[in-house]
């Protein structure tokens, strides 16, 4: 079946107020694991993704009837707590007070969240409804990283699936889409 005649979606999540948290391999791995998780045992197929320091973008569906929002609730409750852990376990981060003083702040105002909070409230999610659209998309993740300087070719950049795309192992298994 053709990725194109399933629902496929683009989706931002964003941490709170876009505070640069992924700089650290140790935080960034944490969403890698939890994508790859997501994958084998809760049915999402990604077709593309970039973790940029303050938020991830993905191209993706979901097997079986699943539905995406589920996903994507679990997915960020469980890397909010796990990235605001290894925070505050991590006696190398020199941002450690200001980082959880921020996502306690946002809790404060949030009465559905009890002490940190990680990820804005929504995800931004965009139905991809043609190739051109998911053409315009897959080059917007993939160059992402280049234009913010961080590498000077896209499948340079780790936490991408450009790497996928350009015939090398990624961090995760993708559906590449040509």
């Amino acid at each position: 079946m053709s990725a194109l005649t399933r629902d496929l979606y683009f989706i931002t999540s964003t941490v709170v107020d876009w505070m640069d948290v992924f700089t650290r391999p140790l935080y960034k791995h944490i969403l890698v694991d939890s994508l790859a998780y997501c994958q084998a045992s809760k049915g999402l197929d990604i077709y593309a993704w970039v973790l940029m320091t303050n938020h991830l973008h993905l191209i993706a569906g979901m097997r079986d009837g699943i539905a995406l929002g589920d996903v994507l609730r679990d997915f960020k409750k469980f890397t909010s707590k796990k990235v605001v852990g290894a925070i505050q376990e991590n006696i190398q981060e020199s941002r450690k007070e200001w980082l959880l003083s921020r996502f306690c702040f946002r809790a404060a105002n949030d009465k559905k969240i009890k002490n940190f909070k990680f990820w804005q409230e929504e995800s931004h999610i965009e139905q991809v409804n043609t190739f051109e659209f998911f053409k315009q998309k897959l080059d917007y993740i993939h160059n992402n990283p280049v234009r913010q300087e961080f590498v000077e070719r896209p499948e340079d950049y780790l936490y991408s699936s450009a790497r996928n795309y350009a015939g090398l192992n990624g961090l995760i298994e993708v559906n590449v889409i040509r």
